[in-house]
């Protein structure tokens, strides 16, 4: 069994991380499984998008230069889905969410995926 995080960021997707601290202060992720933008994860001001019994906290992102770390929740019925794999956090030019804080940037967040030995 590894130690290995089971969700991390690229280079790309820290800088921007980076940026979008600076403007909104500290930050959070949350990945559904919904349809559309629902199955991106979104970026929001930390406490703005209410977690429940139905996500958990699949880990704590730290992200060099920023204090506090980037909380990453999951729906639990996605977690179910992808609980082989390790998540990984990227950044790609194109319009995502609009509710995602990453929107007006012209980019948007995505998971990149690797299943893990278990």
């Amino acid at each position: 069994m590894t130690d290995a995080p089971r969700v991390e960021l690229t280079p790309a997707a820290a800088d921007l991380l980076r940026r979008l601290r600076a403007a909104h202060g500290p930050l959070m992720f949350h990945q559904s499984g919904g349809c559309c933008d629902g199955s991106a994860p979104m970026c929001y001001p930390d406490g703005e998008f209410r977690t429940g019994q139905s996500d958990m906290l699949l880990g704590e992102l730290r992200v060099e230069g920023v204090e506090e770390t980037v909380a990453f929740w999951i729906s639990t019925s996605q977690y179910a889905v992808w609980s082989h794999t390790r998540l990984v956090v990227d950044v790609v030019e194109g319009r995502g969410s609009g509710f995602s804080l990453e929107a007006p940037e012209g980019v948007r967040f995505l998971i990149r995926s690797h299943v893990v030995g278990g």
